[in-house]
């Protein structure tokens, strides 16, 4: 049983699993990413594939872009010397974030074991467009700021990190799937510390209805539909849709239906290591990574890593501790004519 992460690059990550293999077969190899063990990220399984009126509205047809935000509040935390030398690309994203962009970009597989499950997840990362280091991903570092009534020290003042760190403490990327499902629907993934609340959530937007029937009221624009997964610190899901707003005229304002796990089953959110370990203990890998699927993701990352190390002019902006990351990562969407949704209210 191995904790994350799993190797430093695509390099190490080959080597390591082949000396592994040279002492265990790989169905005795349990590669722990404690997000799977999370009930929310279990629960998009379910959600996806256990109501019909889900899955016939999960592709390009009928989606707009999708978000992945997995945001922190906490700093290095005298982590300073390790963490300098992962960066928030390593240590968040071919783990983490992939794990949740699978679950949403995955074929209905055949069985619920863990062959099934893991040779669908592995096809969403192979089919994974190559990304541009310079164009598709943002990197950025905090700087001094507040969170709440904190004060919070620049991370180059941060003990152990050197002053000159080059170290990304944020990163957003546009992604492309290029199957038949998700063809031309972008994929917006974003990861920071000392960021202005703790979130992980997932936005799927849909695209929006023609507004041809309101073209002879006030009506300018038609709130955005989004289903959005909440994984935590709040856990469940919210279904945000159009609604008249009561008066003489028609004017429209997005409302949320919300459901929540503690409100229906009074259950108490986890960390995910209990069924994870449960299910070691069991043999049970579905909700363990393959090498498959770790090499995967670090050889979709691997060319962003590259470009980090040989060229010295891609910007690593600074952003205040307490906010909601660089305004590159706003720009990256509003290329796009897109937007974030907001972590900070």
């Amino acid at each position: 049983m191995i904790e994350k992460p799993f190797g430093h690059d695509l390099p190490s990550a080959v080597a390591l699993d082949k000396r592994l293999l040279r002492v265990a077969h790989e169905n005795q190899i349990f590669r722990i990413d404690h997000y799977l063990g999370k009930e929310t990220v279990q629960n998009i399984l379910v959600l996806r594939f256990a109501n019909g009126f889900v899955e016939p509205l999960w592709n390009r047809d009928h989606i707009d872009h999708v978000q992945i935000t997995v945001a922190e509040t906490v700093g290095v935390e005298g982590r300073g010397k390790s963490y300098d030398g992962t960066g928030a690309l390593r240590d968040m994203v071919p783990n983490h974030l992939f794990q949740l962009l699978t679950l949403i970009g995955m074929e209905p597989p055949s069985h619920l074991n863990a062959d099934a499950l893991r040779a669908e997840k592995a096809k969403v990362l192979h089919a994974v467009r190559p990304l541009d280091p310079r164009r598709d991903v943002v990197r950025g570092q905090y700087g001094a700021g507040r969170i709440g009534d904190t004060a919070v020290a620049a991370y180059r003042q941060e003990p152990d990190v050197p002053r000159d760190s080059q170290t990304e403490t944020y990163v957003a990327m546009k992604m492309a799937i290029d199957n038949w499902r998700w063809a031309g629907v972008p994929f917006y993934l974003r990861t920071g510390k000392a960021l202005g609340r703790r979130r992980t959530e997932i936005t799927v937007q849909f695209r929006q209805a023609p507004l041809t029937l309101f073209r002879d009221t006030p009506v300018e624009r038609l709130p955005p539909n989004d289903l959005t997964l909440h994984i935590q610190p709040e856990e469940g899901v919210s279904l945000r849709f159009g609604v008249k707003i009561p008066g003489p005229t028609v004017r429209i304002d997005g409302a949320n239906m919300k459901f929540s796990y503690s409100d229906a089953f009074e259950a108490q959110p986890s960390t995910g290591y209990e069924t994870l370990i449960y299910d070691c203990m069991m043999g049970d890998a579905s909700l363990f990574q393959p090498a498959e699927t770790i090499e995967a993701g670090w050889g979709a990352i691997q060319p962003i890593l590259d470009a980090w190390q040989q060229d010295p002019r891609i910007p690593l902006p600074v952003y205040d501790a307490g906010g909601m990351g660089p305004t590159e990562a706003d720009e990256l969407l509003a290329r796009d004519h897109r937007r974030w949704r907001r972590i900070i209210r």
